[in-house]
């Protein structure tokens, strides 16, 4: 029985807590393993010993301004309080703080486990583990302290070790620490790989990266870009710190469609609208890839909004840019793939577009083209510029078109229920809000990918959306 209670201290159980996961992708990647699951006993001890002698070498620097203080300036965002971290190591000797650091890192004695399971895995408990373990990754009010009168959660060794390994995995900055977490093994597998990588060439010459570190977004954005698999999962950026003063815990995800498409958006055949769609987001104070990163975590619906924004800005100087069509498709992969639009509609907006572009070159005039782009920021305007043509065209004899130039249902995609006027509807004869019709609920999707519904009733005055 003890023999098996040993064994168990030396494999990884899967859990649920985001650190602790990105902890023992790390710890494979230092055992030499390609998951945490085929982390045999000897690569797990392997994994440890290196962590164990990593931290007993920085501690002997002793000063974390110090040229090769990088790695133990890192380690008080982990492990505050720790052997590594004690204000009093500045007296001690080195053997002295070898042992001491030594020791923190070495498996309790079989006797000192306390009689309860791992609070993550559910394997034998080899003690109670706080602040100077774990990134406990909570509010501000309690995150930093245990209950009075307990000493910490309860957890086996291999949950521990990969809270040890955790700071292998993270973007390390000195301060806040960045991290990526999804339910995607593969992806979490091969991010892992890369930045365990990076951190031991940083950890081993105990200075920062000279490259500066880039804005967290973009940092998940460049590890989506070079993941070559399809995402299965969404992702979240993590960004904490456990230091004693300044704590903190930051969390924004990605849901999976928005993952992927990002990922998919920089590799052919999408590739060639990508530049397109990062110089859509430039600005004068900010990188475009930092715009479009924090778009995507913040407001994914702005994505589409400032690549329109760009191609009108190219029409108002009379420019027609090479890469309008590639960035155009990117625009439609994304209401497709990402807000879930129905290909249908897809379909009547690209037939209206289709339609205006021939009046217009039918029409061979200037004017009439800068009179459309003047109306393409006020959508009140650009209703009132689609009717009046609509007009033109049926009562043009000479033209070539049959049929309203936007049809009802097309009016409906482009614009908002409320905003159609009572002729339009009228003159409909599929009309659905028709008398006595109290049934109909119309919905289409959003920037933001949600739908909102209208209400049921045939309307005679303004509407608002209801929820």
């Amino acid at each position: 029985m003890t023999e098996e209670a040993d064994g168990e201290q030396s494999r990884f159980r899967p859990t649920a807590h985001p650190l602790q996961r990105i902890g023992a992708c790390a710890l494979a990647v230092l055992g030499e393993a390609s998951t945490p699951a085929e982390l045999d006993p000897g690569a797990f001890e392997k994994a440890v010993r290196h962590m164990a002698d990593d931290a007993a070498t920085a501690v002997l620097v002793r000063n974390t301004k110090s040229e090769r203080g990088f790695w133990l300036k890192a380690s008080h965002s982990f492990f505050p309080n720790s052997k590594m971290n004690h204000p009093g190591n500045v007296r001690r000797t080195d053997d002295d703080l070898r042992d001491a650091v030594r020791r923190w890192r070495i498996r309790p004695a079989r006797a000192a486990w306390p009689p309860v399971a791992c609070v993550l895995c559910g394997s034998a408990a080899v003690g109670f583990y706080g602040k100077v373990d774990v990134p406990l990754a909570e509010s501000d009010l309690y995150r930093n302290s245990t209950p009075r009168g307990h000493t910490g959660m309860a957890l086996c060794w291999p949950c521990v070790c990969g809270f040890h390994a955790l700071p292998y995995g993270c973007r390390l900055t000195g301060g806040q620490s960045i991290a990526l977490h999804s339910w995607d093994d593969r992806f979490m597998a091969r991010t892992s790989s890369r930045q365990v990588q990076r951190n031991r060439r940083l950890i081993a010459l105990g200075q920062p990266d000279p490259r500066r570190v880039p804005a967290r977004e973009v940092v998940a954005l460049q590890e989506l870009r070079a993941h070559d698999d399809r995402l299965t999962a969404g992702v979240d950026l993590l960004v904490f710190s456990n230091e004693n003063r300044g704590h903190s815990l930051e969390i924004q995800s990605l849901e999976q469609p928005l993952a992927e498409w990002l990922r998919r958006s920089s590799r052919p055949p999408r590739g060639r609208g990508f530049p397109a769609l990062l110089r859509a987001h430039a600005t004068t104070s900010r990188p475009s890839v930092v715009g479009l990163a924090r778009n995507a975590f913040r407001a994914p619906g702005r994505i589409v909004g400032a690549s329109a924004r760009y191609l009108i800005s190219g029409l108002e100087r009379g420019v027609l840019r090479d890469e309008t069509s590639a960035l155009a498709t990117s625009c439609f992969s994304f209401t497709t793939e990402v807000m879930r639009m129905n290909q249908n509609e897809i379909d009547e907006i690209r037939s209206v577009g289709t339609q205006v572009a021939a009046w217009l070159a039918e029409a061979d005039s200037a004017g009439a083209l800068r009179e459309l782009n003047s109306t393409l920021k006020e959508p009140k305007r650009m209703r009132h510029w689609l009717m009046r043509r609509n007009l033109d065209a049926l009562l043009n004899s000479k033209s070539h078109s049959r049929g309203p130039l936007v049809t009802d249902d097309q009016f409906r995609l482009l614009f908002d229920p409320e905003v159609e006027t009572p002729g339009s509807i009228a003159s409909s004869s599929s009309c659905r809000w028709s008398s006595g019709c109290t049934s109909w609920v119309s919905s289409r999707p959003t920037a933001s990918g949600s739908r909102r519904r209208w209400p049921t009733k045939c309307p005679t005055t303004p509407r608002t959306p209801t929820t």
